[in-house]
């Protein structure tokens, strides 16, 4: 039995009982009331989107991929195969129960990793090591600021959520969800393994990547409802060449080279809703603004770590808290009173400039903010080959002679667009507007 549920991007969902149980929980039904992108309306009124529908969509586009990917694979059972999907939808569907007011604008103010006592945390790699370097300084020190992705695990592991998901999947226990969230998680049983193949870091891969489900369904979705082209790429012809790869007893995504020049026009749609949309001037300096206050003595917004709390917080007690401040910073966002625009800068790499601009007009006695957005088309910049435990790897299904190969070192995407976009923005306020220009000679 399932339940119909009508999106405007995919359509019609469809939710199996176990899902549905799990979307009618409180845990789940809370991001009802989080906004997919933050302060984005501000600039694109119809962003009011939530992380609710997102995660919903997220799930149905994991359903459709499974489906693709493994329409030829033979598994041991039918059983299996259905453990596996369900496994990896759940994933999907879960993969940002954590996030807080406003997504990702609030984590400054979340509680040290510690007070979060995440259990599941004890399962990962204490030390670096050959398999996951890059992960090793991370949470091995527990008095680092928790961050949505920690809150995301307690959730699924340690909550009224994990007994929701206990009662409605048997064949599957929260602990499998996690990994496929978590990568660095090891694994305690053979859970994603079926005739001596090991699916999860295909599976992991889909969960997160640069060619994940979560990327399909915000990237279309985003672009839906700011009215906006970008973002916009062929999902269907993407989906459709999707494929398993398996190295040794270990199955890993992969790409067939006809959909090489969509997957090039996907990350490239991803870096520029980055700079047109995400990084749009008028929703980056309230963005600003509550960073202020949040990082002010006055701050009186905390995220709690207890968990059953934590179900509390969500942006509508964010803004009903900041309406009711009497913090100068916590008033402008409250009133729409923002700082304005003085000057934007564009660079290809950083630049001392901004600073010398803020420190001119500070020295006027104006106070100006400084806001640097950065964004690179990929993480493949920052990661180095040591450390890609999981490779997308190309392959070519009419070239029988062609060897497979990571898909970095198979399109030149990466090295012509190998340095970093950087704006430069400075702020001040309305009244100060005419006297920054008249200090910085603008005309």
């Amino acid at each position: 039995m399932s339940i119909e549920v009508r999106d405007p991007v995919h359509g019609t969902i469809f939710l199996n009982d176990g899902e549905t149980e799990v979307i009618d929980s409180p845990i789940f039904q809370r991001l009802r009331a989080i906004k997919q992108l933050g302060f984005a309306d501000i600039s694109f009124p119809g962003a009011t989107h939530t992380r609710f529908l997102h995660s919903i969509g997220v799930c149905h586009l994991a359903g459709v991929v499974f489906d693709s990917i493994f329409k030829k694979q033979i598994f041991s059972s039918e059983k299996v195969k259905e453990r596996l999907r369900q496994s990896f939808r759940l994933g999907a569907l879960l993969h940002d129960v954590g996030h807080g007011p406003l997504s990702h604008t609030t984590e400054d103010v979340m509680p040290p990793l510690k007070d979060l006592d995440v259990k599941i945390y004890n399962s990962r790699p204490k030390v670096s090591n050959k398999k996951f370097p890059h992960y090793s300084e991370i949470k091995s020190d527990l008095n680092i600021r928790a961050s949505h992705e920690d809150y995301t695990l307690k959730f699924l592991t340690d909550s009224q959520l994990s007994d929701t998901l206990k009662s409605a999947f048997k064949d599957l226990e929260p602990y499998h969800v996690a990994c496929l969230i978590d990568k660095t998680i090891q694994d305690k049983d053979d859970f994603f393994c079926d005739q001596g193949i090991d699916y999860r870091p295909l599976l992991s891969q889909l969960v997160s990547s640069e060619l994940d489900v979560d990327r399909m369904d915000y990237l279309e979705r985003d672009s839906y409802f700011t009215g906006t082209n970008y973002g916009k790429f062929d999902s269907n012809w993407l989906v459709a060449n999707l494929t398993p790869y398996q190295i040794e007893n270990k199955m890993h995504l992969g790409l067939n080279r006809r959909a090489l020049y969509t997957f090039d026009d996907f990350l490239i749609s991803r870096h520029h809703i980055h700079l047109m949309v995400y990084f749009h001037h008028k929703a980056l300096i309230y963005e600003e603004m509550l960073n202020q206050y949040l990082m002010s003595d006055e701050c009186q917004f905390f995220l709690p770590s207890n968990i059953n709390d934590y179900i509390l917080y969500h942006d509508f007690r964010l803004y009903e808290h900041l309406s009711n401040s009497k913090n100068t910073w916590a008033k402008r966002i409250a009133d729409r009173n923002p700082f304005k625009m003085l000057i934007e800068m564009h660079h290809s790499q950083q630049s001392s400039r901004p600073q010398t601009l803020v420190n001119q007009l500070e020295s006027e006695g104006v106070k100006a903010i400084w806001a640097s957005s950065s964004a690179r088309l990929s993480k493949y910049h920052s990661i180095s080959e040591n450390d890609r435990e999981f490779k997308i790897f190309v392959v070519d299904h009419y070239d029988r002679w062609a060897k497979p190969t990571p898909i970095d070192q198979s399109t030149e995407i990466f090295q012509k667009y190998e340095g970093a976009r950087i704006i430069d923005r400075i702020y001040v306020a309305p009244e100060n507007v005419e006297k920054s220009r008249k200090i910085l000679d603008i005309v």
